[in-house]
């Protein structure tokens, strides 16, 4: 079992900074490939940024290309999504995600997630 928990959520003007963390526990974090999600009620789960598992390889949505972040550091089992240049239409939900091996895209090719972190911005 990997557990996760995120933190660094909150509420941030246009045009602010945020930076989302999640810790992980359990299993060889260095063998799971990485990824956030957000999700708005009553929306399917979407896909922001992944990571495979050495950190070489990153992966983004083209809505937050040139704005977000990915990285991870294998020490401190720490994934960290850097939220720049934010707009009212990033608010949602975010959440960690972890898969054994390949990176995937897709929300339904994870196992295991964390609780969620809710990212507000303001106009």
């Amino acid at each position: 079992q990997v557990q996760l928990v995120e933190s660094g959520g909150g509420l941030v003007q246009a045009g602010g900074s945020l930076r989302l963390s999640c810790a992980a526990s359990g299993r060889t974090f260095s063998s799971y490939a990485m990824g956030w999600f957000r999700q708005a009620p009553g929306k399917e789960r979407d896909f922001v940024a992944a990571i495979n598992w050495s950190g070489g390889n990153t992966y983004y949505a083209d809505s937050v290309k040139g704005r977000f972040i990915i990285a991870r550091d294998t020490a401190k089992n720490t994934i960290y999504l850097q939220m720049n240049s934010l707009k009212p239409g990033h608010t949602d939900v975010y959440y960690c995600a972890a898969r054994y091996g390949r990176t995937w895209l897709s929300s339904s090719a994870y196992n295991y997630w964390g609780q969620g972190t809710q990212v507000t911005v303001s106009s």
